[in-house]
């Protein structure tokens, strides 16, 4: 989920400015003429090396798309068209209410929203966060506590008490540390409305500012030491907090993905390290101007400030005295969400997307065993970390990240985790996503949202991106989901077979390898899906952040949406398409499973959206319910 900006470059516009591609290369022509529709339906295509193979669960589905399957469906609504609206289109029987909105107090001594300048740092403070993203429910004594992600923020609503909102003093740059991280809200329904439960003890700001314990292999490092912090134990802050997890012992995991962007230099000509450089670091921020009133987020001034963040950090909803705990064991990039699995033979296993052109999927196997009932609070703070392989013929593994197999330190693996995996020969895939884990049987799915960069330029370590495995086409502007199932249905054996389970596209305009997998039509089509969550009926929901042009070769496909698909057919439906310039994203529901919850981020990015209030655009939670009041997922 890259941080877009109308009025600062992003790191993909600055990636394409430093390392430009071609605008077609021989390779690439080549490559796309030979991959068809029809080879992709038949599993008999090649792209370069790399042979795809359709697994059965997808040609299943084009089977019960066709014909008497069909009446066996578990997907019992009426699929959404898509469309291009400023608001919430929901399956009729369906209906959906705001729960909380960007800048709404948490406290009754807080201000109410201010749309005409954005707030202030001290009313930010007390509010609901920006930009939401990755949710979790947690349920304690019949109360109900949401931890909700705070992503980035739309500098122009932001600072909308400043020209082109361009931070101009220090309460400035307090706001807008203080809109990022995450929300953490007592909810309860009263009247069939959900709604935030004011002053509330749960109640409480994760920011940019909130200190944090350094955990796992690169505590008290000297590349964590910093001029606040020379022992390197204590790290200030957490923001550009994409995706989730949730531990069964309780607690919430938020993941930092796009640190970098925050950090600039006072010198042109301070020195940028091959480090710096691949964890995309650069003089200059994107937009936010941090450094103007804190020293920390100049490079110049304090060079290893960036290697506190790109973490997994563990919070306790249920103790706002506990101080929140960076995860280092669990690798520094950019993280996408964090899904917890407990193998069969007790150990924890964390699977994780480094979302970035070209990188990498890991996952993270916990030294000591889950018990249940005992202190399991210390699970993530050691294990190997291992990185995907993945082969053509439908095989993969997993490679350990170890001095032995990396030739570095467990400290330097866990703040250098991109190099570690460079140096074994990892996959390099199509920007993984979100990973979910199929409650009902072994087997895991990963987004790999799109990927333009591939097949005709490396990645930001310089490692090929040629098509190859679950990433077979050049130039990917679609993306696919990747499923998994582990040997011997053990989440922590080394060995896998792979698929692919869908591969988006749009068959209304192509009638090659864009037009997308079988159970892809002209009905249900959609590009670059983002967000994946499972529910208790083995039901797999899928939220797009892609194109929203609706224009070209996305002609037909609308705002972004979500949608939800059966495993055992492959049967996709669109269930909810969002408002103007959104992205769908982060699920969760109330214990009775009568109300599912996602996040409604950055409507109108791009200045064309009043949604949710018709007048200033606002990042949302909201409310999903069946007006007969019966389960949804």
């Amino acid at each position: 989920m890259p941080v877009k900006q109308d009025q600062v470059l992003g790191f993909d516009e600055h990636d394409e400015l430093v390392r430009p591609a071609p605008e077609m290369v021989e390779f690439e022509e080549t490559a796309n003429r030979m991959v068809s529709r029809r080879g992709f339906l038949s599993g008999g295509a090649a792209v370069g090396a790399s042979a795809f193979v359709m697994g059965s669960t997808t040609l299943a589905a084009s089977k019960a798309l066709a014909g008497e399957e069909m009446k066996m469906s578990r997907l019992a609504f009426d699929m959404v068209k898509a469309n291009a609206e400023d608001t919430v289109t929901v399956p009729a029987g369906y209906k959906w209410d705001i729960l909380a909105s960007w800048g709404e107090p948490m406290f009754s001594n807080a201000p109410a929203f201010d749309s005409a300048t954005g707030g202030t740092g001290a009313s930010q403070e007390m509010a609901f966060g920006d930009h939401c993203d990755g949710m979790a429910l947690f349920s304690h004594h019949g109360r109900q506590i949401l931890c909700v992600n705070n992503e980035y923020t739309n500098l122009k609503t932001l600072h909308a008490n400043r020209t082109d909102g361009v931070p101009t003093s220090a309460d400035d740059i307090r706001k807008s540390k203080a809109a990022h991280g995450v929300s953490v809200v007592e909810i309860a329904r009263a009247n069939g409305k959900w709604a935030i439960v004011k002053d509330s003890e749960y109640n409480r700001r994760i920011t940019a500012d909130t200190e944090m314990d350094i955990t796992g292999p690169a505590r008290g490092h000297d590349l964590m030491k910093t001029k606040a912090d020379p022992k390197g134990v204590l790290a200030k802050g957490t923001w550009n907090n994409c995706g989730n997890g949730q531990t069964p012992w309780g607690t919430y995991l938020t993941c930092e993905e796009n640190f970098n962007g925050y950090f600039s230099s006072t010198n042109d000509n301070a020195p940028l390290t091959p480090q710096m450089k691949r964890y995309g670091i650069s003089h200059k921020d994107w937009g936010y101007k941090w450094a103007m009133a804190d020293a920390r987020f100049d490079i110049s001034k304090d060079p290893q400030e960036p290697n506190r963040f790109g973490y997994i950090v563990e919070i306790d909803p249920l103790n706002p005295a506990a101080r929140p705990k960076k995860r280092t064991a669990l690798g520094r990039f950019k993280h996408e969400n964090a899904e917890v699995e407990v193998a069969a033979n007790g150990h924890v296993v964390v699977y994780l997307g480094d979302d970035e052109r070209g990188e990498f999927l890991y996952r993270f196997v916990s030294k000591h065993k889950f018990v249940v009932g005992g202190d399991n609070s210390e699970l993530l703070e050691e294990g190997t970390l291992y990185v995907a392989k993945f082969f053509d013929n439908n095989t993969g593994m997993w490679i350990a990240l170890t001095p032995e197999s990396t030739g570095m330190t467990e400290a330097e693996i866990a703040i250098y985790t991109r190099l570690a995996a460079s140096k074994v020969g990892a996959t390099t895939m199509d920007r993984p996503e979100w990973v979910a884990s199929n409650p009902a049987k072994v087997e895991v799915y990963c987004a790999l949202t799109n990927n333009k960069n591939r097949g005709v330029k490396p990645n930001a370590g310089g490692d090929e991106t040629p098509p190859q495995g679950p990433n077979p086409r050049v130039n990917n502007n679609f993306g696919q989901i990747v499923r998994w199932r582990p040997e011997n249905q053990d989440h922590t054996s080394v060995n896998f077979s792979w698929d692919l389970f869908v591969l988006a596209g749009n068959p209304a305009v192509y009638d090659d390898a864009n037009a997308g997998s079988s159970n892809v039509n002209k009905d249900n089509m959609f590009n670059s899906p983002d967000g994946l969550k499972f529910d208790k009926n083995g039901l797999l929901w899928i939220q797009t952040d892609g194109n929203y042009s609706n224009a070209k070769g996305f002609e037909g496909q609308g705002n972004n949406q979500m949608l939800v698909a059966d495993p055992e057919t492959g049967e996709i439906k669109r269930f909810l398409v969002g408002p103007k310039e959104c992205e769908i994203t982060g699920a969760a529901w109330s214990p009775d499973r009568t109300t599912m919850f996602i996040s409604v981020q950055h409507p109108g990015e791009k200045g064309n959206s009043h949604w949710p209030n018709g007048g200033t655009p606002r990042s949302s939670v909201i409310a999903i319910s069946r007006e007969d009041g019966e389960i949804i997922g």
